[in-house]
């Protein structure tokens, strides 16, 4: 497996099915659709022998942000791009490249925009004394008219911060009920060693804490890239554990509040899961009605591509 298909797709175990399991406040997933299948779309969204994955809704829903290893147009490896539309209503058009500081030379992916134009990503780059092994977290913001700040690195785990020798991935950054960013790491000392899901808590300096496991959504399994809805009361994950319809798929946890225990993950079931490709680093919309995800293999056998489902919320 390469590189750059590691970062979208975990190894997985084929396993029985479960059934799927939603929010009580919210129809089922309608069946899941290549993301450029929707009418109006750009055709460059997902790019063929590309790896197209990480996609993720900005909070106003205009901008979607994604990780793409495709060139010509990057500044190498995995970069994060992104594209605009004009209404929450309207087609996502062509992806754009970002600039420096946020993409260099290494892989830079698992973007994961907040509001106020803040933006956390996972970066591959090497600061000497700064840096904790292979993909670490990062934090930027957009400054109205002077561009995007210079990347804060949010620490080592050995200094008090989140990062770790090993890829951390998808972080997902939560206000409500106490300011958390989720992500996942293969810490070792974890259920899996490979792929656990952790949080770690942001401290009134604005700094964050430790990673601290959340063994309620981990397992002896590959659990990762981990997205909360901005509620703090659903949880959407990848994971190869036991009920996979095959591979990785992707999985839901529900809370009844923002600080409460997470319900045992439970399979997405086959709208949205297949039994011939890996799921991978799904993301909610703010309002919870869209899902985007990757999919390995896409239209060729070495790409990932985009994938779209939607829900209704219940009438009250």
């Amino acid at each position: 497996m390469n590189r750059a298909v590691g970062v979208f797709v975990a190894v997985a175990l084929l396993a029985v099915f479960a059934p799927a399991a939603q929010a009580l406040e919210f129809s089922p997933w309608a069946t899941a659709v290549n993301a450029e299948n929707v009418l109006g779309t750009s055709s460059e969204l997902n790019v063929a022998e590309a790896q197209d994955g990480c996609p993720i809704q900005s909070p106003d829903g205009l901008s979607l942000y994604m990780a793409s290893s495709r060139s010509p147009g990057g500044h190498g490896g995995i970069d994060i791009w992104v594209a605009q539309r004009d209404s929450k209503d309207a087609p996502w058009g062509a992806p754009e490249n970002l600039p420096a500081p946020i993409n260099s030379a290494s892989d830079d992916f698992c973007p994961t925009p907040v509001r106020g134009g803040g933006l956390f990503f996972v970066s591959r780059r090497v600061t000497p004394g700064v840096t904790c092994g292979m993909g670490d977290i990062y934090l930027t913001r957009l400054n109205p008219g002077m561009g995007w700040e210079t990347p804060q690195h949010l620490g080592c785990q050995e200094n008090g911060g989140p990062n770790t020798g090993l890829d951390e991935q998808g972080p997902s950054y939560v206000k409500t009920g106490g300011p958390t960013l989720y992500y996942s790491s293969g810490i070792p000392s974890g259920p899996s060693a490979s792929g656990d899901i952790y949080k770690s808590e942001r401290h009134g300096d604005g700094s964050f804490g430790p990673p601290e496991l959340v063994s309620s959504l981990s397992s002896s399994s590959i659990d990762i890239q981990p997205n909360v809805r901005h509620d703090g009361r659903e949880v959407v994950l990848a994971s190869n554990r036991s009920g996979t319809l095959g591979f990785q798929d992707l999985w839901v946890a529900t809370r009844k509040g923002p600080n409460g225990a997470w319900s045992a993950p439970v399979n997405l079931g086959g709208a949205v899961n297949t039994n011939t490709a890996s799921e991978t680093r799904p993301s909610l919309s703010w309002d919870g009605t869209t899902l985007y995800f990757g999919r390995a293999p896409g239209a060729v056998a070495a790409a990932t591509d985009i994938f779209v489902a939607t829900r209704e919320k219940s009438a009250d």
